[in-house]
């Protein structure tokens, strides 16, 4: 014995048989429209007005290749020019000290950064602490970190090229970050935008809130990537060791 249910509903009729086995069955009764579809008969639904345009969260791992691939392209000047600005000393010494102190300065900032935005990031628009004085503060700290490198080797025109290298590559990832922010969050990341720089940041925004959550995976992770940072200043050493030992035939750079 079943029992059949009938029910109508905005011009759709539906048929439920229950019993030893249960069945449903759906029938449109409202017209079709055929301009949806096709001269090949298939739907075409949702093409123009159901889908609404999407875009991907930036490729991070092209970045960060990107970055090797401008260091191991860079390389052959980095280890066969030497500093010009050797003598006097105090010269090449100030350039060395203020290099290592960008360099701490980076991956301390971007420790700063990673407690805002771990764990939230492409999931809401952080606008407190260092995000309020611009919109990718992890890649200023990062471009930061490549002057200092730049700096420690006591030339102006390595400090350009790798600064000027570093900054091109994020800035391409950023804007490629943004085009998927403003088509997920929409208004509210454009009003952001419109007030905030991206790279380069502007002290006098800089608000936060009291109390911030962090993810300590992320901070984790980020550990990591300080070790990069952190390793340009042995690497500095070393090089500076091979040139004034003459291991490696060099030629002067300013």
């Amino acid at each position: 014995m079943g029992i059949k249910l009938h029910l109508r509903a905005q011009g759709s009729f539906c048929t439920c048989s229950i019993g030893r086995s249960a069945s449903c069955r759906a029938t449109l009764q409202r017209p079709v429209d055929k301009s949806a579809f096709g001269n090949n008969g298939r739907s075409t639904f949702g093409v123009s007005s159901m889908n609404k345009p999407t875009a991907l969260p930036a490729n991070q791992r092209l970045r960060i290749n990107l970055l090797r691939l401008a260091f191991f392209a860079m390389l052959p000047l980095l280890v066969f020019s030497k500093s010009a600005w050797l003598h006097p000393e105090w010269l090449f010494d100030l350039f060395e000290v203020t290099g290592v102190f960008l360099v701490i300065a980076a991956v301390l900032g971007r420790f700063w950064s990673i407690l805002y935005i771990g764990g939230r990031k492409n999931s809401e628009v952080m606008q407190d602490g260092p995000y309020s004085m611009c919109r990718h503060p992890l890649y200023f700290f990062s471009c930061m970190g490549a002057v200092g490198f730049g700096l420690m080797l006591g030339s102006v025109v390595l400090t350009a090229v790798l600064g000027a290298a570093t900054f091109s590559i994020l800035s391409a990832t950023a804007a490629r970050e943004e085009a998927f922010l403003r088509t997920e969050f929409g208004k509210r990341y454009d009003d952001y935008a419109a007030r905030t720089p991206r790279i380069l940041p502007r002290p006098s925004l800089f608000h936060t809130r009291s109390e911030i959550t962090f993810n300590v995976e992320t901070l984790r992770r980020n550990f990591f990537d300080a070790l990069v940072f952190l390793s340009f200043i042995p690497l500095a050493e070393l090089l500076e060791g091979l040139k004034e030992g003459a291991l490696v035939p060099t030629f002067l750079i300013y």
